[in-house]
């Protein structure tokens, strides 16, 4: 069991939280949640070991092993993929090593009967006896079956880590992790690199394979999923629930209820009693209990009702102006980058008014073929958009691209034209962009906010065409329920490529799947789909030993 015993952390004067005291136990996989702010990543990274707080500790058993993902980190360029995931397994070599080492001073020692050559036999004793249970494994297989569950091909094995993007390389340590095998593993937004099959790959592993963990994420059906309990940080203090997301979403609608309750019954008593000591101020007879109630006045711990993110995002998109029977047709596309086939045969007809979506594993070619309805690039076959259609494209990195050096007015500003124009302040207001924020340069702003002020942009002229890839990157679960209903209402055409599975239900009327260099239509709901890959991706995760 690992203790968290009267954690404090304080900035500049302020206090972030304080005495947060709470155990992890061997089964727990644990949501932490809160606001944008409360101090949910400095609480992992001090569990982690990476940062030490004001005061208080983490107390954990001696061999106790604790991994931890960050949201950013950088990997060394000096390996392949499969060494640098093998690496996972430095401990077996160190055994090994050791226990070489302690063999040849036995061999070149002569004081045969002395306390410290009877005590290195008991070492090697026991460094062997932990190294040759540890040996049967199949290293080489496990490191594979890891990278494998996790999108990488057998032929990424030995390209060189430095081939690969952020994303990509946030797998390898993933993987690490994963193969480690640790009593407590803690992940802050492992989801956000990754594709809908390797979540649901890691999503089977946490939850029948890993020990501890604790994680923070904005995926719904993620963290819903795979957690058993809940620890909410908020005004400082912390709130813990035997219950997953969804559970422990109505417990703290229950819980403020209560706190509101509890709160107008204190302010009702206070305000009677205020009533009295002015009413009776100065009476004689009435001297003692005026006193008595001054003195329980001054006393009286104000009950606090938790705080509650008022902040939420405005969105609503234009009419769509009327298009053609079929937006989008694409006729036997095939592409290639030199002898790398990306798709061949390609065929889709998406209708007016459809919700479509595109999934597989990051570089099956979903972005691929946007850019080729968009002919944003070359390819084999046809590509056709329809008659009147007007697209409005977020890209992937479509956030990133912004102007650090512009500031957030000056980013809409720019591109809104006639009487738009007079309503920024107000449209970036509904984008929760409000007072100073708008004069705030964008190389400031956080994911989020970077990829509201993106979605501004998409909002300032009518379409009929949406392709939105990878929009819900960086949101919180409140904007991304407001995109969704947003686009559930949005009455054009909707090409949606998203890894984010509870964002996709209730979206999604029919699936191409990308997959071994083929597009397949299929003619069922997201759930439907994620269901049968569901059934696969355990099978695969049995396989592990």
């Amino acid at each position: 069991m690992i203790s968290v015993d009267n954690l404090a952390v304080e900035f500049s004067g302020s206090t972030l939280f304080s005495d947060v005291s709470f155990n992890v136990n061997p089964t727990d996989k644990i949501a932490l949640m809160g606001k944008n702010g409360a101090g949910k990543s400095t609480m992992m990274k001090i569990i982690a070991g990476v940062q030490k707080p004001t005061k208080g500790k983490i107390s954990a058993p001696k061999d106790a092993k604790i991994a931890y993902l960050p949201q950013h980190l950088l990997t060394e360029d000096n390996c392949t993929v499969f060494e640098e995931a093998a690496k996972a397994f430095q401990y077996v070599y160190e055994m090994r090593d050791e226990m070489d080492r302690l063999n040849k001073e036995l061999e070149t020692r002569t004081d045969y009967e002395s306390k410290e050559y009877m005590g290195i036999i008991e070492k090697v004793s026991e460094l062997g006896e932990k190294y040759y249970i540890l040996e049967e494994v199949n290293y080489d297989a496990e490191v594979e079956k890891a990278l494998k569950g996790l999108g990488f091909t057998q032929e990424d094995m030995n390209r060189q880590t430095s081939e690969f993007s952020g994303g990509w390389r946030m797998r390898i340590e993933l993987a690490k992790i994963l193969l480690q095998k640790p009593d407590l593993i803690l992940l802050d937004e492992p989801t956000n690199h990754i594709d809908i099959e390797s979540v649901i790959w890691l999503e089977d592993f946490l939850v029948n394979k890993a020990d501890a963990v604790i994680v923070i994420s904005h995926d719904r059906a993620f963290i819903d999923n795979i957690t058993n309990r809940t620890i909410e940080v908020t005004m400082g203090r912390i709130y813990d629930y035997k219950a997953n997301y969804s559970q422990y979403l109505t417990l703290r609608e229950e819980r403020r209820a209560s706190q509101l309750k509890a709160y107008q019954e204190q302010q009702k008593m206070i305000a009677d009693n205020r009533a009295f000591i002015e009413k009776f101020k100065g009476t004689y007879s009435k001297t003692n209990q005026v006193a008595s109630r001054e003195r329980m006045l001054s006393k009286l711990q104000i009950i606090e009702i938790d705080e509650v993110d008022t902040s939420a995002l405005k969105l609503r998109f234009p009419p769509a102006p009327r298009s053609g029977d079929y937006p989008v047709i694409v006729k036997d596309v095939s592409k290639s980058y030199g002898d790398h086939v990306v798709f061949e045969n390609a065929n889709m007809t998406i209708s007016r008014g459809e919700k479509v979506s595109f999934v597989g594993r990051n570089g099956e070619g979903k972005s691929t073929m946007v850019k080729s309805i968009l002919k944003e690039i070359e390819v084999e076959g046809d590509c056709q958009l329809g008659h009147n259609v007007k697209v409005g494209y977020f890209a992937q990195n479509q956030a990133s691209l912004l102007n650090s050096e512009k500031t957030v007015f000056e980013t809409v500003d720019e591109v809104a034209e006639g009487d738009i124009r007079k309503q920024v302040k107000n449209i970036l207001g509904g984008f929760m962009f409000q007072g100073d924020d708008i004069d705030k340069k964008v190389g400031v702003l956080s994911g989020g906010e970077r990829t509201r002020l993106a979605m501004v942009k998409l909002l300032l002229e009518p379409v009929n065409l949406l392709i939105l890839d990878e929009p819900t990157n960086h949101l919180d679960l409140k904007s991304k329920d407001v995109l969704k209903e947003a686009l559930k209402a949005f009455d054009g055409t909707l090409i949606l490529v998203s890894h984010d599975r509870d964002f996709l239900r209730g979206l999604s009327e029919k699936v191409f799947e990308f997959k071994e260099k083929r597009v397949v239509e299929h003619f069922e709901t997201i759930d439907a789909f994620l269901e049968r890959n569901r059934i696969k991706s355990i099978a695969e995760i049995n396989m592990m030993k």
